[in-house]
């Protein structure tokens, strides 16, 4: 694939094409929660995925423990009328898929049928082989999420990043494994210790997306606000690549500076009467 933006309509990613991007460039992946973010990302990126970090970065939520299936499906209908191109891909939120194979069913399907997605994702390792081989076998095409998993971030105690200890090696990569051999089509792997991510990655049949993880995963997802400077406290893993933050606050401040002195509206912006 090019790294130069492809034209508009010239490709239309599906699952099958993400899962053969297993070795070859890098598949390059983001999060959107909004049309107009989602549509200038289209012709991008190769993934786009309305994450449940929807919750902390556009709700203003401690964590993403709290998100709710509505605001999940809201946020992808909003962002599936901006793309035409990249795979969309939704999160299921904590507490709509747990409970076992029928329930996340039920949650995949709504989320699918009402928010156009081509794929879901959800969190864990073994314990979730049985909901991922369940849900594959019946069409819905599954996003697996091992190592540092958010949703389940009062259970590990905090945001710790997986195998920075050998020991924990064994069943990182069997969670890993068990996605995979369920049927998962790729697997996020979050903060993941880069020895671990790389052998991982070197061992697994199909895509792995990074986030926190190495450069040897056959992909890399951030987080939006992360890339373009809207978050205040970013991870170590996420790279700013705008700011957005002090372009917003300046012409904000513009603005205001016009309002208090009478400047905006200038006649340019105001309507005369026409007879």
């Amino acid at each position: 694939m090019s790294t130069t933006t492809p034209a508009s309509g010239a490709r239309h990613v599906t699952v099958p094409s993400v899962r053969a991007r297993k070795g070859r460039t890098p598949l390059v992946c983001l999060t959107a929660y909004s049309y107009p973010i989602a549509k200038l990302l289209d012709p991008i990126c190769d993934v786009i995925l309305v994450g449940d970090s929807l919750g902390m970065v556009v709700h203003g939520l401690p964590t993403t423990v709290g998100v709710t299936l509505e605001q999940m499906i809201l946020h992808g209908q909003a962002v599936r009328r901006g793309v035409s191109e990249a795979l969309l891909v939704v999160d299921l939120p904590f507490g709509s898929y747990e409970a076992g194979p029928q329930q996340a069913f039920h949650t995949a399907e709504r989320v699918m049928r009402e928010t156009g997605c081509s794929a879901v994702k959800l969190e864990g390792g073994a314990t979730m082989h049985e909901t991922v081989a369940f849900l594959t076998a019946r069409g819905i095409p599954v996003m697996g999420h091992v190592g540092l998993r958010p949703q389940s971030v009062n259970a590990m105690g905090g945001y710790k990043i997986a195998g920075r200890r050998k020991a924990e090696w064994a069943d990182i990569e069997a969670d890993a494994h068990a996605v995979a051999q369920a049927g998962a089509f790729s697997i996020v792997l979050e903060g993941v210790a880069e020895p671990l991510a790389a052998k991982i990655t070197a061992s697994t049949p199909v895509p792995t997306i990074g986030i926190g993880a190495s450069s040897m995963c056959d992909g890399q997802i951030l987080v939006i606000d992360d890339l373009v400077g809207l978050t205040q406290q970013p991870p170590k893993f996420a790279k700013r690549y705008a700011d957005l933050d002090s372009t917003i606050t300046a012409a904000a401040n513009a603005y205001a500076d016009d309002v208090r002195s009478r400047q905006f509206p200038s006649p340019a912006h105001v309507f005369s009467v026409k007879d």
